[in-house]
């Protein structure tokens, strides 16, 4: 992209240059041509107004009293039909300029001067018209170098944010480019990655309330079909062990399809080694607390292991320290360690500020709310995109203020292919 906007920039550089330099330099040709003659075509009509009076008096032609006007390495010569030819300066070769005035009182003044003079100015109009093109050429490639790169830089910050957007990276970018059509498109992705995040979100919500409503519902008849497989009608007890079947089937299809939900959701996640990617989210993080004295510490376990998406970890856990940048004091320490519960990896951002008071504990996930004036985005996106995964985030303490994402640690039955339960005949 960048090489086509210097390239469409230069042939528009190139094309204006030519346009306008090429009748500039016939034009200055021309004139360099037209003001010599001019002024040869001048002093010839001085001289034979000289001649003239001359003439007029009755005195014979002295050309010593014409000799101001000729030019220093011109010549001068006049002709008349009775007389031969009066000539005053060198003879100059056939590449000459000539200017012929009429006299009269019956005769013509020829002065001539060297062609060699007026061909060197032409040139000199030439290189000069020359030069101005390339000087504008030259400038139009700077212009058009700093404005590709100015174009290039926003255009690949935005094809990366739109990757980051496929990849499930859903947080807002604040950056703008001073560009009206891009600030548009970045303006469009942060709307995009807000209503994806909600979408994410909600689909969770409601994923959890169906299973908790089915499951609900479900428990309650096959306690009721419990009952009634003890009734002493044989044909009761029949039809309670059928239907009892019956809701053993429908109990196993919405584990299933539970399970397959979860595993659409973090068809991305995979095994990523936790110490790699938290020290390069930490590096990226070092430089915006390092602006205000405050250190990031980092303690992770080398080999330490989690399922999930690179591009969702490396947003929450920005978003994590962007709260303790933002809203907290001293040191920051982000940590990875193994969870108390077998199967999970506990990462955790703390500071030492304050803490969340207590009656914002409770709110700190909730979109919109916000404590300190901030847009109340953040910590609720972070929690989406931690539960896209199947993870969870919480705040654990809030003095000092300790966020805990809990990962799941990557079994051999992770595959990253979803298996649909196959559809079930009714018996």
């Amino acid at each position: 992209m960048r090489r086509r906007i210097l390239l469409a920039i230069l042939l528009a550089v190139a094309v204006t240059g030519a346009a306008l330099g090429i009748p500039l330099g016939v034009t200055g040709w021309v004139l360099v041509d037209s003001t010599t003659r001019e002024g040869l075509a001048s002093n010839a009509q001085r001289i034979a107004a000289i001649l003239d009076d001359q003439l007029a008096d009755g005195r014979d032609l002295d050309l010593d009293q014409v000799r101001v006007a000729v030019p220093r390495d011109g010549s001068l010569t006049v002709r008349r039909p009775d007389s031969p030819p009066l000539r005053y300066g060198a003879d100059l070769g056939d590449d000459v300029v000539t200017e012929t005035v009429p006299i009269a009182q019956n005769g013509t003044v020829e002065l001539r001067i060297p062609a060699g003079p007026l061909r060197s100015r032409q040139t000199q109009v030439a290189v000069a018209v020359l030069m101005l093109v390339v000087l504008s050429v030259g400038t139009g490639t700077v212009v058009a170098t700093v404005t590709a790169r100015k174009l290039a830089r926003p255009l690949r910050h935005v094809a990366d944010r739109a990757a980051r957007l496929g990849g499930g990276d859903f947080r807002p970018d604040p950056r703008r480019y001073e560009v009206a059509e891009l600030d548009m498109v970045a303006d469009a992705l942060d709307a995009s990655a807000t209503a994806l995040a909600q979408l994410v979100q909600r689909e969770r919500q409601l994923v959890g309330d169906v299973s908790h409503q089915l499951r609900s519902r479900l428990t309650a008849l096959q306690l009721r079909l419990e009952t009634l497989a003890e009734h002493p009608d044989a044909e009761v007890t029949e039809a309670s062990e059928a239907a009892q079947e019956q809701a053993d089937r429908l109990a196993d299809v919405l584990d299933e399809l539970l399970a397959a939900a979860r595993a659409a959701a973090e068809v991305g996640a995979e095994p990523i080694d936790l110490h790699q990617h938290l020290g390069e989210i930490a590096e990226e993080w070092r430089q915006v607390l390092r602006q205000d004295n405050r250190p990031l510490r980092v303690r992770v376990t080398e080999g330490l292991l989690a399922r999930a998406t690179p591009g969702r970890l490396r947003e929450v856990v920005g978003v994590l320290l962007d709260n303790a940048a933002h809203h907290g004091e001293g040191a920051v320490m982000l940590t990875a360690r193994r969870g108390d519960q077998d199967g999970t990896v506990v990462v955790q951002v703390q500071d030492a500020g304050p803490g969340v008071p207590d009656e914002l504990a409770s709110h700190v996930f909730e979109r919109g709310f916000s404590g300190s004036g901030s847009t109340g985005v953040g910590l609720a996106l972070a929690r989406a995109l931690a539960e896209a995964d199947g993870g969870r985030l919480e705040l654990s303490t809030k003095r000092p203020a300790t966020f805990s994402l809990f990962l799941r640690v990557s079994t051999p039955s992770d595959v990253a292919a979803v298996n649909w339960p196959e559809e079930r005949v009714p018996r």
